[in-house]
């Protein structure tokens, strides 16, 4: 199973969204702030804010939380001025990171990350040293025991470009402007999705074959992710569904 749809899957199943819904909440609402700055408060001509509008909604972000956010990001409201930033990196084993920020202090962030990273055996690595393997595409993850034939119907009816079964899930790629209106299709038919996002994804995947290593490369994952100025943390580790399993436990 790829990193980004294992990894979605985990964090769904220990609910870890719901535990720090808060934490989430304020992460999105960061993003339409600054995408609302960089385009506009329209979200039929500000393509990137339309983006962090449905993401925020397919995370039951209240209606006044994104109205608020998309104020303060036009000046309508008081808001911060944040940088976005990408850094690169390494787990142990090899395994690629790439860290999206969106910072009011990059010296700050920096540190952090560089120490979340040495904590745990990792490092930081050159920009542009894992990002080259990497590339942006719509993943949309459904859940249930569902018949493949049919699911790969109204995949592609929805305008999805293939589907892979992830154990628990399917993953449904997408190219990524679609992402959202793939997702609906998929809702409007019946089935239950898990999550809806484009990720920053690798085909060169590098193997963690026990599960102490599993374990240690949840915990690093998730201790980047609990920092407030990291949005999203892609890797290209790929684990085999017993491992992780006994991992996640």
């Amino acid at each position: 199973m790829s990193g980004h749809s294992k990894w979605a899957t985990i964090k769904h199943k220990k609910g870890a969204v719901d535990a720090k819904r808060g934490k989430l909440f304020n992460k999105l609402a960061r993003q339409i702030e600054v995408s609302a700055r960089a385009g506009g408060g329209d979200i039929e001509t500000n393509p990137t804010l339309r983006t962090a509008v449905q993401k925020a909604k397919s995370a039951q972000m209240t209606n006044d939380g994104i109205d608020r956010a998309i104020k303060r990001g036009t000046g309508e409201g008081d808001g911060g001025v944040y940088e976005s930033i990408t850094y690169e990196g390494y787990a142990p084993g090899g395994v690629a990171l790439l860290i999206d920020v969106l910072t009011d202090n990059r010296n700050r962030t920096s540190a952090d990350i560089r120490n979340a990273l040495s904590k745990m055996g990792g490092s930081m690595a050159e920009p542009g040293a894992v990002g080259w393997q990497f590339s942006r595409r719509g993943i949309v993850l459904v859940e249930g025991d569902v018949d493949e034939d049919e699911l790969m119907m109204a995949a592609l009816e929805a305008g999805a470009d293939d589907i892979a079964d992830e154990g628990e899930t399917w993953s449904i790629t997408c190219t990524p402007s679609d992402t959202f209106e793939v997702k609906e299709a998929l809702e409007g038919a019946g089935y239950k999705v898990v999550s809806a996002d484009m990720p920053m994804v690798s085909d060169n995947l590098v193997p963690v074959t026990t599960v102490e290593e599993a374990k240690k490369l949840m915990r690093l994952m998730e201790s980047i992710e609990d920092n407030d100025d990291v949005q999203d943390v892609y890797s290209n580790f790929d684990i085999a569904d017993d491992i992780m399993e006994a991992a996640a436990e």
